[in-house]
């Protein structure tokens, strides 16, 4: 991977990613390794995490692929373990891991008497509490729970840090989807919170804000399968963004970095940085 820019030698970092099988983070990691950094990439798939680890070998560094249940404490207990026995201590967690469910998803963006009628008709008013609790765990305990767990490792250890996934969806609630919307809202909260709370041991806490990006999870939402062409809700998407266009993995490493690195941000805590082109921007009008 070339990478924008250098902003600090990452060599003797180890670098935790949740998520790690995901395109976004996958992205995240190999930037982190081109840097320098050793790598342990984290996934609910053991094959996945170390499909990703085993890429990072072939160009030259020194990774690990584990399977981790982001909501299983044991199960990160487990993988830190491993973290610390086969890379060292964690000086930055990368908290990736996240996702939306259906049952947390209504049919239409706005609600209308009749469909109260429509028994097939996912309303509001059907929303399953188990699939808007699914979705909080997974975004925001997701979070948390990782954190507890790989922090311990930076306590009294300078240059360490957090980075937490957040999204557009916590600045401008997108129609359909509140469970996802409101936990990434949550995510960006704790993040703020969690900068204050580890302040004085040392430990910096932020976050990304990625726009919209094609995916594995959002593909058959944003690309018609029988077209091949975007969806009627990728195409308001891209046209509610300034840019006129989904953005690339590879432009979220540059904030990555800076984010990463001390000494290029060594005083920047408790931030959310929207990497969206321009799409929290945007009145509509």
């Amino acid at each position: 991977m070339t990478i924008p820019f250098k902003p600090a030698d990452l060599a003797g970092k180890v670098a935790v990613v949740t998520g790690g099988g995901g395109l976004l983070c996958a992205a995240f990691a190999q930037a982190l390794a081109a840097a320098g950094a050793r790598i342990a990439i984290l996934d609910l798939k053991a094959d996945a995490a170390e499909a990703v680890a085993a890429e990072l070998r072939k160009d030259g560094a020194q990774a690990i692929g584990l399977a981790a249940n982001v909501l299983d404490r044991e199960s990160l207990e487990a993988a830190a373990e491993r973290v610390l026995a086969e890379l060292g201590p964690c000086d930055l967690l990368i908290n990736g891991a996240g996702g939306n469910h259906p049952r947390g998803t209504t049919d239409k963006e706005w609600l209308e008497v009749a469909d109260l009628e429509e028994a097939a008709l996912t309303s509001f008013f059907d929303l399953d509490p188990k699939g808007v609790e699914f979705v909080f765990n997974l975004n925001f305990l997701g979070t948390l729970l990782p954190t507890q767990v790989f922090a311990r490792q930076m306590l009294g250890r300078a240059g360490c840090t957090v980075l937490n996934m957040s999204s557009m969806n916590a600045f401008r609630p997108l129609t359909k989807i509140p469970a996802y919307s409101g936990a990434k809202a949550a995510v960006s909260n704790f993040t703020q919170w969690l900068a204050v709370h580890f302040a004085k041991v040392g430990i910096r806490v932020n976050a990304i804000a990625p726009g919209f990006f094609l995916t594995a999870q959002n593909h058959k939402l944003l690309i018609d399968e029988a077209t091949g062409g975007f969806t009627a809700r990728a195409l308001k998407i891209v046209g509610q963004t300034p840019m006129g266009r989904f953005g690339e993995a590879n432009e979220l490493i540059g904030t990555l970095l800076w984010l990463a690195s001390t000494e290029a941000s060594g005083f920047v805590n408790g931030v959310v940085v929207p990497v969206d082109g321009g799409f929290a921007a945007y009145s509509g009008v």
